[in-house]
């Protein structure tokens, strides 16, 4: 259970970069599928053919916006990890460190028997952002296992 003062991080720059994607894909797929209608080509395209390029494009805008879900919850008893797909619980005594190595994407989170788990919400494209939230990560923990 989070307190009030929970760490809440998420990344900035590639939601920016997932919403305007999505909202490019929506717009050529829907100019696409309304222009099938009218092909020189002597090819048929119906109406359903029409929706349905409309639809894929939607589709193929929701999957970009999976980018868009990665996100960290910590405070004093543990940190909450949410990815693309997969979201985790951990307690900071499970925690060996956070770290941030040399070239990595993203940030992680050090466990027992040499495993990690990535912290995709916190990315080397957002830079001072990132830092500041490794940081952050970093003292809860730290006051947590002292």
């Amino acid at each position: 259970m989070m307190t009030a003062e929970a760490l809440v991080l998420r990344p900035k720059k590639i939601r920016r970069v997932a919403w305007a994607c999505a909202v490019g894909l929506v717009v050529v797929f829907t100019v696409v599928g309304l222009l099938l209608g009218n092909t020189p080509t002597g090819v048929i395209f119906r109406t359903s053919d029409q929706i349905a390029m409309i639809l894929l494009g939607f589709l193929l805008a929701g999957g970009v916006l999976l980018l868009t879900r990665p996100r960290v919850t910590a405070d004093a008893s543990g940190v909450d990890v949410r990815n693309v797909v997969t979201s985790h619980h951990f307690d900071w005594n499970d925690v060996l460190s956070v770290s941030f190595p040399d070239g990595a994407a993203w940030a992680r989170l050090e466990l027992p028997d040499d495993e990690y788990i990535s912290v995709m919400a916190v990315q080397a494209v957002d830079r001072d952002y990132a830092v500041s939230s490794v940081r952050a990560l970093r003292e809860l923990h730290k006051a947590a296992r002292n």
